[in-house]
């Protein structure tokens, strides 16, 4: 997926991946990572997600990496927030207190940015990846993430041939080759959620499943 696809999405108000609300599994899961108060959090590929707001508000600091400056700005904009804007290398960096959003390419992140995340929270970057773009992803939260970083992993898996993504179904199977490796999964929950996923229905897929992954950096 080149930059431009999801400039354009944005741009067209494509965004259905975008959840009006905050993440229920976050909310259900996060408390049991047992990650410190103020610890640091990364969030690749945020959009304007209202799990930001909601990570802030139990008292981490929060780092989302978004492509889209439109996606950005209406993040800030709705939240009522108006933010420090400045340039770190590639980044334009939105900062508040506690939320910042760089806007830029996940990829280009040096690692000295995050060298303090101690929590990751991957609700839409994987599964908005194609197959070779997520191997590159997860070969570099490898690189720029240290032993002992905790985090939740939200995949969804459906029969790809019936429905071209993204997102993109990411099976049990390829999370374990991706990040087994280098991190301790632990499979939380997995829910069939086809009968609330219209979109899915009606691009013909007949099974869809989410699933929850708690990860620990060995």
């Amino acid at each position: 997926m080149e930059a431009e696809f999801w400039q354009a999405r944005w741009a067209s108000n494509q965004i259905g991946f975008h959840l009006p609300e905050v993440n229920p599994y976050l909310q259900r899961y996060w408390p049991q990572l047992g990650l410190a108060g103020g610890a640091k959090v990364l969030v690749p590929l945020c959009g304007k997600s209202l799990d930001l707001v909601w990570l802030a508000s139990q008292g981490y600091r929060v780092m989302g990496v978004e492509l889209s400056e439109q996606a950005v700005e209406a993040f800030f904009s709705e939240q009522g927030l108006v933010p420090q804007i400045i340039r770190r290398g590639a980044f334009k960096v939105y900062q508040t207190s506690l939320v910042e959003v760089w806007c830029g390419d996940f990829f280009a992140l040096d690692p000295q940015a995050v060298v303090d995340c101690s929590g990751l929270y991957d609700r839409a970057a994987l599964i908005a990846l194609p197959p070779l773009m997520r191997v590159q992803y997860t070969e570099r939260l490898n690189e720029l993430l240290a032993r002992g970083c905790k985090g939740l992993l939200i995949t969804l898996d459906y029969d790809q041939v019936q429905k071209a993504g993204p997102p993109f179904a990411v099976g049990d199977d390829e999370v374990r080759v991706l990040l087994g490796e280098h991190w301790a999964l632990d499979a939380l929950e997995a829910r069939d959620i086809l009968s609330e996923s219209p979109r899915f229905v009606q691009g013909g897929v007949t099974r869809l499943e989410e699933r929850v992954y708690r990860l620990t950096k060995a």
